[in-house]
């Protein structure tokens, strides 16, 4: 798949790229996206949500009433589920919820929705650009100058560069990213990316190891 790079004013710069095959051309798998689109957000939880049961709940341990003739059930404290006030039966505890993933397998979802991406046609190239100093307005220019859309675009910069990063931060439907934070939970849910010039060789280079 050959893309145009785009100067930051959206004109062609003239150069061509030719997209890996094997990080954007593949056949996308399903199943490998969707096992580590789980393992992301089961490692983002905090897993510390706790209730306590009946042994935890500070009530009186006083009988209710008589073991029989009271005409109805018999009951041994406050602290049982069915009183208000009561311990919870089952609650959730304190657990880790992350899971292993293969590196293959992670990198098979990875190059999966990238695929995806080139596919629908949803990626734009840029030539490389700095800035120098935070501008929201100058970073939405830009954006605008690329077609790039305007719900959940994902930049994904070569390495760091603190002013881009700082320039769409107020911007909640833009993502700024280098290509070492890019994953497959963040690939999937933007609906378009940019890449800066750099970023597809250093995306081949880890495939072609």
């Amino acid at each position: 798949m050959e893309l145009p790079v785009l100067k930051i004013d959206g004109t062609d710069s003239g150069k061509k790229v030719v997209l890996d095959e094997k990080v954007f051309g593949i056949e996308p798998n399903d199943h490998a996206i969707y096992l580590d689109v789980v393992q992301y957000l089961a490692n983002r939880r905090q897993g510390t949500a706790k209730t306590k049961d009946r042994s935890e709940i500070a009530h009186s341990t006083k009988k209710l009433g008589r073991q029989k003739g009271g005409g109805g059930a018999r009951h041994g404290s406050l602290k049982a589920n069915i009183f208000v006030g009561g311990g919870r039966v089952f609650g959730p505890k304190p657990r880790l919820y992350r899971f292993k993933l293969n590196k293959k397998q992670k990198a098979l979802a990875r190059y999966s929705a990238l695929s995806y991406k080139a596919q629908e046609n949803a990626i734009v190239l840029v030539e490389p650009f700095t800035m120098d100093a935070p501008k929201t307005k100058e970073f939405m220019h830009i954006l605008e100058a690329l077609k790039a859309g305007d719900r959940k675009v994902l930049f994904v910069l070569p390495e760091n560069s603190n002013n881009i990063f700082l320039s769409s931060r107020n911007l909640p439907e833009v993502q700024v990213i280098t290509v070492d934070e890019l994953n497959t939970y963040t690939i999937m849910n933007a609906n378009s990316m940019v890449l800066v010039d750099g970023v597809q060789d250093v995306l081949s280079a880890r495939a072609n190891r």
